[in-house]
């Protein structure tokens, strides 16, 4: 939280400043400028209020706390941007362009847009230094595209677009005092107004996404599959689903292969034990809902998110980490010549052991491979038997 209050103090000095110099100047892009920085000033306050409130304990009403409350002040600073800082700039270059006027004192406006450009500076440093503890090696559009805060990606937008914008201000004042036309000083305010609309456009887009739900990254996923797997308890996890409930809090919900032969009261315990893995893996996975199920690889729908999320995690392990103990229960024998009857490669302990009728077509040296739905009957750890007169292929 360090960024926003670097922004809140130096936003809330930029804004005081800003407006004297437009009192003194008369200067569109002044004005333009000082309605920007009181925006980014009530953005900050939003933040913290969002912050302070997502702090609440969960409720009746709300029994998974609220979280969430940090993304919707998010959103609410996005809209705020555009409609304050954006509409009005726009207005008031537009304003300008049509009724031009002469900028008075210039030297008051490029004091003020100079100290205003290292304020901005500072607090611009002070958000990048925070977001690079938690960046990693993400590209600046990626962190700010993925990341679940929704405070850092505010702060970084809006001193990024405040320098800018007081680059569009110094540039509207100059060519107004340089050519004597007050029509450039309403195009610098054009100009800032279009960069607002652009950033709370982003904003809006990236908090939107947080409020409908994100899931947690590949990396938490990664370690969330990983956790639930090390233990002999499971045989693998089928499917997982995640979400943010906020930055510091996700939602896991997954279903996991049991063995067939354990008991109701080893599961419950296999489950725990999974559960307090997860929670020492990644400690921001507060609320996880285990569904007990046999594996059954033939009905896995893989365009499910949730099974590729399994996937994408299972080809992501680190070396040396076993992954799923058995795709095809092989602690059942039963379930698994089932299961190998459904997808069609029932073999039999060995060629010679496979009673073969004239019928049949068979490679020597190979195994036998049987068509699903043959009429065969077949006992595992024993030959092959089939009914006279089947067919095979």
């Amino acid at each position: 939280m360090r960024a926003v209050f670097a922004a809140l103090a130096a936003n809330l000095g930029i804004a005081l400043a800003k407006f004297i110099a437009f009192l003194l100047t008369g200067s569109a892009s002044m004005l333009a400028e000082a309605v920007h920085s009181v925006a980014d000033t009530g953005n900050e306050v939003l933040l913290l209020v969002g912050r302070g409130r997502a702090d609440r304990p969960p409720s009746d009403e709300h029994p998974f706390g609220f979280g969430r409350e940090r993304y919707f002040y998010g959103f609410v600073v996005s809209v705020m941007l555009f409609t304050v800082g954006a509409a009005f700039s726009v207005y008031d270059g537009i304003h300008k362009i049509l009724n031009p006027e002469k900028i008075d004192s210039p030297l008051v406006a490029f004091i003020v847009l100079a100290a205003s450009a290292v304020l901005e500076a500072l607090s611009l440093r002070t958000g990048i230094h925070e977001a690079n503890q938690v960046r990693g090696d993400r590209s600046w559009g990626a962190f700010i595209r993925r990341t679940k805060a929704p405070e850092l990606p505010v702060v970084l937008l809006e001193d990024t677009a405040a320098l800018i914008g007081l680059a569009f201000a110094f540039a509207g004042v100059g060519l107004s005092v340089l050519t004597g036309d007050g029509r450039w000083d309403g195009a610098g305010s054009l100009a800032i107004g279009a960069l607002l609309a652009m950033a709370a456009a982003i904003l809006a887009v990236e908090m939107k996404s947080l409020l409908i739900g994100e899931s947690a990254s590949p990396e938490v996923q990664r370690k969330i599959v990983e956790a639930l797997e090390d233990g002999p308890e499971l045989v693998r996890v089928i499917h997982m689903r995640t979400v943010h409930m906020s930055p510091d809090s996700v939602l896991v919900a997954a279903k996991v292969a049991v063995h067939e032969a354990d008991t109701a009261a080893r599961i419950t315990a296999g489950i725990d034990a999974a559960e307090r893995r997860v929670r020492a893996a990644v400690p921001i996975a507060r609320t996880i809902y285990l569904e007990p199920d046999i594996y059954r690889p033939r009905e896995a729908d893989h365009t499910d998110p949730s099974i590729r999320a399994v996937q994408r995690s299972h080809a992501s392990l680190p070396p040396g980490h076993a992954g799923p103990r058995n795709d095809r229960n092989l602690e059942n024998p039963a379930r698994a010549s089932s299961d190998q009857e459904k997808a069609g490669e029932i073999l039999s302990p060995s060629p010679a052991a496979c009673q073969i009728p004239s019928a049949c077509r068979f490679r020597p040296g190979a195994a036998c491979r049987f068509r699903p739905g043959a009429a065969f009957r077949f006992r595992p750890g024993a030959a092959c038997r089939f009914r006279p007169g089947a067919a095979s292929a």
